[in-house]
């Protein structure tokens, strides 16, 4: 599998980027395409996020955020944990946390 990213996050934890996920993310046909410019800011909300939360549905993800003054909007970072790694699901802007 290959790898666009691999870094810690603030808890040491590792997390992933595929390719295959960026691919899915950055597709003409995703409503996320625009995220084809956001891939630093990606990595700044997995490493220094405003906040973690996990998922209320599923306790093996986590939604990570970080507000960006230029955008007015939290990214939202979507992980998955498996095998105690993270990989990115996909990734957003959002106006509120949630």
């Amino acid at each position: 599998m290959e790898k666009i990213f691999k870094i810690k996050d603030k808890n040491e934890k590792v997390i992933n980027l595929t390719k295959g996920r960026w691919a899915h993310i950055t597709s003409p046909a995703s409503p996320h395409a625009y995220m084809t410019n956001y891939l630093e800011e990606m990595k700044e909300t997995i490493i220094y996020p405003d906040k973690i939360i996990k998922s209320m549905y599923d306790n093996s993800k986590a939604n990570y955020y970080k507000y960006y003054k230029n955008k007015k909007q939290y990214l939202k970072v979507i992980v998955n944990y498996l095998n105690r790694e993270g990989y990115v699901i996909t990734s957003y802007f959002v106006k509120n946390i949630g």
